[in-house]
């Protein structure tokens, strides 16, 4: 029989940085308990998002940073909104480029992920902040 399971998560960030959350995932989908299914994450912010990236070498996040600094740049003076700081307008186009939500498969009771592969909360602005991930599961 088809179920649903639904969860806030809380991430605490210490700026700008990325915050691996598959363990934390994988907890709700094993209390959940569901065989088979698919479990969506949404960020409830414009200024952060979810990635699925490599979690085995840290220089990918590095480079990461390294690209999107030169994408959206903090401080530009071609922003107008700058009301939070160097950092806002920025951190709205990192999340504009990257993603809020993502879908992961569950298969014999865990997520499906490749060998390398972590669920990331890319935090963008370069503050502290408690960011929210709402998690849903559809599965039997």
């Amino acid at each position: 029989m088809l179920g649903q399971y639904a969860h806030e998560l809380t991430i605490s960030t210490q700026g700008r940085a990325f915050y691996e959350i598959t363990n934390k995932v994988n907890d709700h989908v094993n209390i959940a308990g569901y065989q088979t299914g698919l479990v969506t994450l949404h960020v409830l912010h414009t200024s952060a998002s979810l990635l699925i990236q490599e979690n085995a070498d840290p220089s990918v996040q590095t480079d990461f940073e390294s690209i999107f600094s030169r994408l959206a740049p903090d401080g530009d003076p071609v922003y107008a909104h700058n009301y939070e700081g160097d950092d806002d307008m920025a951190a709205h186009i990192r999340t504009a480029l990257t993603n809020v939500n993502i879908s992961i498969p569950i298969s014999k009771g865990s997520i499906v992920l490749g060998t390398w592969q972590g669920i990331y909360l890319w935090e963008h602005r370069t503050h502290p902040h408690n960011r929210h991930v709402h998690l849903h599961i559809l599965g039997q």
